[in-house]
């Protein structure tokens, strides 16, 4: 497995030195989402900053862009590292799309598989000089030698994609190189619905499932003591509880064993009452959901829970101070072996 440390975009004075720590301590790469500052920059700092370091957008919001926009930014961030940057997309949500970016939602599924495929022949297009792409959503068929960013030394930019329900996890399969799992995609969501439905995407196209990289987030709880857990655990309840929100998620929930749980966070979030939204989330959750360890038994922990489907672990918890990082990079460095 590769591991991989998520964080959200940095101002672009501070991104390089994260990049070079992460390269030191052991990381195979940095995955940067997308909020208030955008994905890309940061990783044409990190480039230039870590030679080596593998770059992923985890995620980019697809539709504010047009497939040839993020085909020419992801072609410039490969040539950049050296064929190591992974261009991951995603939808985003309704409101964010039409009333943050005023843009067009309709269909997100349907019309992100022509996202990739426009994106795709984007690529081909920079190579071949012939653009020539015509799907339901996009119409793409006019490039020039001066419009074009011409051939690099590099294969094509893998492309993913952020799924969660079964339809958009068979896409993912069929057109895809790999699929961002949920950050509340626990290991049984994983069997019951990631690993066979990509598969079924991949028979689908003729393609190879153990092509398509399974990206797994892991919210991790790890301290040699009570004390050093139980504010990561009250951490990790929060950030499930925002997550958990998202109605389109509460099956997750409920095929866990835990039915109702999105109603009941809802539930407090129409009241304004964060702390009453987190308590929703138990310790019996925090278990499923999360991986709690001593230091020492973290990676075999990881191992056990993720070896076999994950082809990258994500850290979503390894930032924080010097000292916490470098033991992260520890048990990077034993999973990588």
């Amino acid at each position: 497995m590769h591991i991989d440390v998520m964080t959200v975009p940095q101002p672009l004075d501070k991104v390089g030195d994260l990049a070079r720590r992460s390269k030191s301590a052991g990381f195979s790469g940095l995955l940067f989402t997308e909020t208030g500052r955008t994905p890309y920059l940061n990783a044409a700092v990190a480039a230039q900053a870590a030679p080596g370091l593998e770059l992923s957008t985890g995620v980019a919001v697809a539709f504010p862009r047009s497939p040839f926009v993020s085909a020419a930014t992801a072609w410039e961030l490969q040539e950049a590292t050296g064929g190591r940057f992974r261009l991951g997309l995603g939808t985003q949500v309704r409101t964010h799309v039409v009333r943050r970016y005023g843009m067009a939602f309709e269909r997100p599924g349907p019309r992100l598989r022509d996202y990739v495929l426009a994106v795709k022949a984007c690529f081909t297009a920079f190579r071949t000089g012939k653009l020539d792409h015509h799907g339901e959503f996009y119409d793409l068929d006019f490039i020039t030698p001066q419009w074009s960013a011409g051939p690099i030394d590099a294969p094509d930019p893998k492309v993913d994609v952020a799924a969660v329900n079964p339809w958009m996890l068979r896409m993912a399969g069929e057109v895809a190189d790999g699929v961002h799992v949920h950050p509340i995609g626990e290991p049984g969501y994983l069997r019951r619905h990631v690993v066979p439905n990509v598969a079924a995407g991949a028979a689908k196209a003729g393609r190879d499932p153990s092509d398509i990289a399974m990206i797994v987030p892991v919210m991790t709880i790890v301290g040699d003591s009570d004390e050093e857990r139980d504010g990561q655990r009250e951490a990790a309840r929060a950030s499930m509880a925002f997550y958990g929100s998202t109605p389109n998620y509460a099956f997750i929930w409920d095929e866990a064993g835990f039915e109702g749980t999105t109603a009941r966070i809802r539930e407090k979030q129409k009241a304004g009452d964060f702390a009453g939204m987190a308590a929703q989330v138990t310790d019996e959750h925090v278990a499923a959901f999360a991986t709690e360890s001593t230091w020492d038994g973290l990676a075999d922990a990881l191992s056990e829970k993720y070896a076999g489907v994950a082809t990258r672990l994500v850290l979503y918890s390894a930032l924080g101070d010097d000292e916490r990082f470098e033991r992260y990079g520890q048990v990077a460095r034993a999973l990588q072996r």
